[in-house]
């Protein structure tokens, strides 16, 4: 256990000094772990979530395709075009897209569509795309909490505790609002100045016309078609019990199929080191699961106290601390028994637990940069801009972002839940 802990926080220390290459970093020690025997590769190979690194590899084949229609290209044009002039307009467009996609797809999904069309926005206007990778990590995160399919933890909460798409709609939708038009201010107000986000630029001497971006009618209605049929497969995967990593690949199988690409040439732009990082992160997660320090934690937390909001509170500050560094999704499955078992001790009548949980793990994310894996994804896309996301420049905005989502959270709780 002890092994095991120290080889996590040494990944981290080396991921903040930024010495190395986030991935090769995370693999070297994903490897290390096995070759130690710490974990088999039995168990490592059962730790890795395929479902979270199929999803991301079937979205990232469409994705490369529809980019060939001129779609981003389009949506980046009107969005200057509505924004008159106004970076802020412009920047508060874009989170609030990547919010609401966020809400009825999966957060991956989302910023993997809204980055590259970030990137080309600032080159456009003369503004660095650092700002926009910052709000669209952390609309991506919040508007994923609104909703049951926003956010995979949301889905195995939904699931456990039997809550439908109304319940998420009607008690996490009004705070993950909350939070998000709390985050623009703040930004608005502190960060603005720095990054310019205050200032305008002369869209009319841009000559902006969306209509001459697309390239490929065709391309982009079978794009369109197969983006749709995926869109519908993710909001009903529950009916049709099919993953959502499934519906990725399928939709991006038969999008390969109906519009004859060359499967060497799409998958050349495949984030790859995206992919592996998400596997060695993994396997270290797992190695932390094997010996217990996750659910250690779990049944910590849910032994302090029986009071429901005292104990909800607890859940949302552990969990967002917790998911600001590791994975969510397996501290989640350690938590849904833990607090299964809770609420039927107690005799609680009320989801209040399980709301904190999904709060916490969903807006604790944003914490850092590997928090989530929406994040991982914005920050491998960024690598390709001239302002790359690093450990180190994200934490400062993750954190205080984090911070206010976390006690207007807390605040929500004790007041309505």
């Amino acid at each position: 256990m002890t092994l095991t802990i120290s080889f996590i926080l040494i990944a981290y220390i080396l991921i903040a000094l930024e010495q190395w290459h986030r991935t090769t970093i995370v693999f070297f020690f994903a490897a290390l772990t096995v070759v130690m025997g710490l974990i088999t590769p039995e168990e490592a190979w059962m730790a890795i979530d395929y479902n979270t690194l199929g999803l991301l590899l079937g979205m990232m084949i469409i994705v490369n395709i529809m980019k060939q229609t001129g779609i981003f290209r389009y949506l980046a044009l009107y969005s200057v075009k509505l924004s008159k002039g106004s970076v802020f307009k412009l920047f508060f467009t874009i989170t609030a897209i990547t919010w609401l996609a966020s809400a009825f797809l999966d957060n991956v999904t989302t910023v993997m569509l809204i980055t590259p069309i970030s990137i080309f926005i600032a080159e456009m206007i003369g503004v660095s795309p650092f700002p926009f990778f910052i709000g669209e990590i952390i609309a991506s995160n919040m508007g994923g909490t609104a909703t049951l399919i926003g956010d995979p933890p949301n889905v195995m909460i939904g699931s456990a505790a039997h809550l439908s798409f109304f319940d998420f709609l009607t008690h996490l939708t009004p705070i993950a609002l909350i939070v998000y038009f709390a985050f623009i201010l703040y930004f608005k107000i502190f960060e603005g100045p720095k990054y310019n986000i205050n200032k305008k630029f002369d869209a009319e001497s841009l000559n902006i016309r969306p209509e001459k971006a697309i390239k490929d009618y065709g391309l982009l209605k079978k794009s369109l078609l197969v983006f749709a049929l995926v869109i519908v497969g993710f909001m009903l995967h529950h009916i049709l019990k099919l993953e959502p990593s499934i519906v990725a690949l399928m939709g991006a199988s038969l999008l390969l199929v109906i519009t004859k690409h060359d499967p060497e040439e799409v998958l050349k732009d495949v984030e790859w080191a995206t992919l592996i990082f998400l596997t060695g992160f993994f396997i270290l997660v797992g190695s932390l699961e094997k010996y217990g320090v996750i659910n250690f934690i779990a049944t910590l937390i849910v032994s302090i106290t029986g009071n429901v909001k005292l104990l909800a509170i607890i859940i949302l500050v552990v969990s967002a601390l917790i998911s600001a560094l590791l994975d969510n999704i397996p501290f989640v499955a350690a938590m849904i028994p833990v607090v299964a078992s809770i609420n039927q001790t107690i005799g609680v009548h009320t989801n209040t637990l399980w709301w904190a949980l999904a709060l916490g793990s969903c807006l604790g994310g944003n914490g850092t940069l590997v928090g989530a894996s929406a994040n991982i994804v914005v920050a491998g896309i960024s690598s390709r801009s001239g302002a790359p996301l690093t450990f180190k420049n994200y934490l400062k905005h993750g954190v205080i972002a984090a911070t206010i989502s976390i006690i207007l959270s807390a605040i929500y709780i004790l007041l309505f839940l």
